[in-house]
């Protein structure tokens, strides 16, 4: 009989855990334990709409205290985890006290990627609150990494008056995260919005108040900002010897390799059994939220495999981005063209599959097409290439089959 279930992380999977388990009738013990000192809040907004307000922001919160009450959910905020004892079924914490657990689940998140401490990172709702102080009009920015975090502070910072210039070394933006010609629209916005560009462009040095490129060129800056990814939070798991494969290694379940311990979100990787089997870790909303939901339904004595199809989305400007599926799994790419800043790429395995569909367009006009191209993902259709390239024609009657 499961009558505690222990939750380390105060993002959105583990904000998504306590809500879903109460959801589906457990009546035991759920703590939730976050080194961070806030209740869980959306980290979406931070690099968007919250480093924008007028006024100081407070965080969007995921779990509010009356919410938190009744879900009669134990909250231990402003402290760490130091060690999970397995054997004990037992998290020891960073004052010495214990916590019993008969199911665990680990819902840790992922940390920006260090480039020394001239570098500022966005994480947390400090973090925003430091950026946002900084993005002036006037005052020089300097992104490293064009990466949908380093464009969306860019993005932020240009309407915020401030002089931006982006520094990435791949030849492109967005090299892993979207094809080319999608890239190029969101190049080209930055650049009329005034973002000053540099592509291929290697660093050598970052000091106090300046960046030194590798061709000898020195940058001044009144902020400099790391924007090149973020590695998962296993730290924890990997020393109380789970398995470690490019995030906490989890089955399609999000069950570990320990049969007592699931993860989820950003820190987790599972296999996708619709994806052929192919091994997966998300930096998503979305995903965090379905991944929590599957752990939790097994947590319970289910055997619900994740088959979600991912889907991410950004905002640059008026732009709204939206991928769902995987764009490298299908090597045939299908353009619909609906206007010169707005497209769809479909892109189609060997066989015809529809495997991902990537978007970009004003607000949300991509949206509904993404959600209906998600759909045809799902059942795995083989929809006809001109059909999809003709924008006269509506994917809803594709979808239908």
């Amino acid at each position: 009989m499961i009558e505690r279930v222990v939750i380390i992380g105060g993002g959105m999977a583990g904000a998504r855990a306590c809500i879903n388990l109460r959801a589906n009738d457990y009546q035991g013990h759920i703590t939730l334990i976050s080194e961070e000192a806030l209740l869980p809040y959306d980290r979406p907004p931070l690099s968007k709409a919250s480093i924008l307000e007028e006024n100081v922001p407070e965080p969007i919160w995921l779990l509010e205290p009356d919410i938190v009450a009744s879900l009669k959910v134990e909250a231990k905020l402003g402290i760490a985890v130091t060690k999970i004892d397995r054997s004990a079924k037992q998290v020891i914490l960073a004052d010495g006290s214990v916590v019993q657990y008969d199911k665990l689940l680990i819902a840790t998140g992922a940390k920006p990627r260090s480039l020394g401490p001239h570098a500022l990172t966005l994480r947390n709702h400090n973090d925003m609150l430091e950026l946002r102080s900084r993005f002036k009009p006037g005052k020089s920015i300097v992104i490293i990494g064009g990466g949908f975090i380093g464009l969306e502070l860019a993005s932020s910072a240009a309407k915020l008056g401030s002089k931006v210039m982006v520094i990435e070394a791949q030849p492109r933006i967005l090299m892993r995260g979207v094809p080319e010609p999608i890239s190029m629209i969101i190049h080209d916005r930055h650049v009329t919005a005034g973002v000053e560009m540099l592509t291929g462009t290697a660093i050598e040095a970052i000091n106090e108040h300046s960046v030194r490129l590798k061709q000898g060129r020195e940058i001044a800056a009144d902020t400099i900002i790391a924007g090149i990814g973020a590695s998962p939070n296993v730290q924890l798991a990997q020393e109380t010897g789970l398995t470690i494969e490019n995030g906490i290694a989890c089955n399609s379940q999000m069950q570990t390799s320990d049969p007592d311990i699931y993860a989820a979100g950003d820190c987790a990787s599972f296999t996708h059994d619709k994806l052929g089997g192919r091994r997966f870790r998300l930096e998503a909303w979305r995903s965090a939220q379905e991944q929590a939901a599957t752990a939790v339904a097994n947590i319970l004595g289910a055997t619900k495999a994740h088959v979600s199809v991912p889907w991410f989305w950004s905002d640059q400007y008026e732009l709204g981005l939206q991928i769902a599926g995987m764009a490298d799994m299908g090597p045939r790419v299908v353009e619909r063209r609906l206007a010169e800043n707005a497209l769809i790429l479909f892109h189609l395995a060997e066989d015809g599959t529809l495997m991902g569909a990537s978007g970009i367009g004003p607000g949300n006009a991509i949206a509904r097409d993404i959600k209906l191209a998600e759909m045809m993902i799902t059942k795995s259709m083989k929809p006809a290439p001109e059909a999809l390239a003709d924008p006269m024609v509506q994917l809803k009657i594709l979808q239908k089959g």
